[in-house]
């Protein structure tokens, strides 16, 4: 069960695009992480991520979720949404989620974007960090 789906990886990199310090440890912890569930909602799923203790975590983020990505996908109206949990400093889940529709058995293509279009609000995003130092 170690293996993004292609749809998991694209978005994977979509969230943690950008030229920061902060995203690049992500980036790292990424590829030496492993998917320990999937679990599949009806409306989407909660995947589940372990990162080994020896990689670099993100110092002063407790914990915090974000998501800025938007994914069309046939067979969905309106889309699917994305957010990314980290916890202690470390990835630790990434939720997809439709907007009341059933997650499609089966997803081939698909295209994604920034909730904003083509570029991100980087600035926004490390605002998010610089203030989860706060247990949720």
């Amino acid at each position: 069960m170690n293996k993004l789906t292609p749809l998991e990886r694209a978005v994977m990199d979509k969230l943690l695009e950008g030229e920061d310090i902060s995203l690049a440890i992500l980036r790292q912890q990424l590829e030496e992480a492993k998917v320990s569930e999937r679990k599949m909602t009806g409306v989407g799923f909660y995947l589940t991520f372990v990162v080994p203790d020896n990689v670099r975590r993100l110092q002063g983020v407790l914990n915090v979720k974000f998501g800025d990505v938007h994914a069309e996908i046939p067979g969905l109206a309106n889309g699917a949404g994305f957010l990314l949990y980290l916890r202690n400093g470390y990835l630790n889940m990434l939720e997809a989620y439709t907007y009341d529709e059933p997650w499609p058995q089966e997803i081939g293509k698909f295209e994604l974007s920034y909730d904003q279009g083509e570029t991100r609000d980087l600035e926004k995003l490390l605002a998010v960090f610089r203030n989860s130092n706060t247990r949720e």
